[in-house]
């Protein structure tokens, strides 16, 4: 009888871990998400105004914004897309 609330509370214990450790992965792929919406739009504004364009320049400053909101965790990223755009 005394084994049956140890495993609960190992039960309870590693759901919680669980759990736990899978919430900011739904926060990267948000992030992730955001960033490639962002890099869409860049790329689709350069193909239709110019690379030097009003329209490029905003949605470059929109894709450095959503890198930054991510704690600049693409930053390697950065570098390319001003390399080939």
């Amino acid at each position: 009888m005394a084994r049956f609330p140890r495993i609960f509370c190992v039960a309870v214990l590693t759901a919680v871990a669980l759990v736990g450790s899978s919430l900011p992965a739904r926060g990267d792929e948000k992030c992730e998400r955001k960033i490639r919406e962002a890099e869409a739009k860049l790329h689709e504004a350069v193909e239709r105004h110019g690379e030097n364009s009003k329209q490029a320049r905003k949605r470059r400053d929109q894709l450095e914004d959503a890198r930054r909101r991510c704690g600049d965790r693409h930053e390697d990223h950065h570098d390319m897309d001003h390399d080939h755009l």
